[in-house]
């Protein structure tokens, strides 16, 4: 990271001592308007509320607010750097909640890293929220204190460092093909991290009808020997058929893996790709190196090497693939629809919105996929989101 962007950032935070704040959607002036909105007017909302619990959502902010939840025990490249630490992350997390979409979101950081703590603990305050955000919740706890909320909780709940980067690289990779001519079924995919983040973009993957998914992690290429020692989040890819085993594959090494393949998708970890890899592959393949703050390889390298796209997490270089192209919409979407979970076909509508905002004529090597600034975003996955809710509930 740059060290000017290092000192501007803290002196920015010392300044407005973080970045949020509780703003009042009414004025208080004078005792007739304290008494609308506290005691004793306050009562009447309270009663009917007692009276019907779904009226919380009538006369009270429930229905437009989110909960950005996490235990810092996994906050962005840092690590687990606790609960303190990671509040300056939630706050800007809830800030990108309000400007691209809208919602209210209040920042959460929980002084525990126990499943079954934080689980409790988010069951008990869920009555406030209208959705729940897990934020840098380290794997595979993410996955199970995510699916356990889902099936407890009446609202939704999404890991967005899951299913964001899932949904923004799988609407990354359709234009791709849009773009090139490339037939997604016809693509050999390999993914690199197979965590929370893996897991999730290699089932999508899937639903848009990607056959072969590679996987790769710490331990070298996944392979069945090695299946007892995986996590349970990884066994249920294998299971499942999710992620292919390669046969007959001469060194177990991402460099022997990525040979003659057409995508590398990276969620792992800095300079673990080479000019010579990429040059193994087939043509014109597409790169999406979204380590951050480094990626799997520079786009400079990749683009020398024979890439003929390339993604990365980073706003400083074309095609950055990030969230905030998909968690803004899909809640805006889930809480107009009183939606109770997000799908996955909530999921592949997001994608699918993302991707075709862009027309044929508009994509390029370099804009394969929308600004986060793009105003239209959110609108357009949130609208998606609700289509699919309403296709469900007929």
């Amino acid at each position: 990271m740059d060290n000017d962007i290092k000192k501007r950032s803290l002196e920015l935070h010392l300044k407005h001592k973080g970045k949020i704040s509780v703003e009042s959607k009414i004025r208080i002036e004078n005792s007739d308007d304290l008494s609308l909105a506290y005691s004793p007017g306050v009562a009447e909302p309270c009663l009917h509320i007692k009276d019907n619990k779904d009226d919380i959502y009538k006369y009270t902010s429930k229905g437009n607010m989110v909960a950005v939840i996490t235990d810092g025990s996994a906050v962005l490249g840092l690590g687990n750097i606790g609960a303190e630490a990671s509040l300056p992350v939630m706050e800007g997390k809830a800030i990108l909640f309000k400007e691209f979409a809208g919602v209210d979101a209040f920042p959460i950081c929980l002084k525990t890293q126990d499943t079954e703590e934080i689980i409790n603990i988010i069951k008990n305050i869920s009555v406030s929220f209208g959705g729940i955000n897990l934020e840098d919740i380290s794997s595979p706890k993410c996955v199970t204190i995510e699916r356990r909320l889902k099936e407890e909780l009446d609202i939704p709940v999404f890991h967005d460092d899951q299913h964001g980067t899932a949904i923004v690289s799988t609407a990354a990779l359709i234009n791709a093909c849009r773009l090139t001519g490339k037939k997604l079924e016809d693509l050999e995919v390999v993914l690199v991290g197979t965590g929370a983040a893996g897991s999730s973009i290699a089932r999508i993957l899937k639903d848009i009808g990607i056959k072969h998914v590679y996987g790769v992690n710490i331990d070298g290429v996944v392979l069945k020997e090695k299946y007892d020692s995986y996590s349970f989040v990884l066994k249920e890819l294998i299971d499942e058929n999710i992620l292919t085993i390669p046969n007959n594959l001469k060194e177990d090494s991402l460099k022997e893996l990525m040979k003659n393949k057409d995508v590398f998708i990276g969620v792992s970890t800095k300079d673990i790709v080479s000019k010579e890899m990429i040059k193994s592959m087939n043509k014109d393949p597409f790169i999406f190196a979204m380590a951050n703050p480094d990626p799997e390889i520079s786009p400079k390298e990749a683009l020398e090497a024979g890439a003929y796209i390339i993604g990365t997490g980073r706003s400083d270089y074309p095609n950055q693939i990030n969230n905030v192209l998909a968690f803004p919409g899909i809640f805006r979407g889930a809480l107009d629809s009183r939606a109770k979970k997000i799908t996955d076909s909530m999921k592949l509508s997001a994608a699918k919105a993302i991707a075709y905002l862009l027309e044929d004529s508009e994509l390029s090597r370099e804009y394969i996929i929308p600004s986060p600034f793009d105003k239209r975003v959110s609108k357009a996955v949130s609208e998606e989101v609700m289509k699919e809710v309403k296709s469900k509930t007929k």
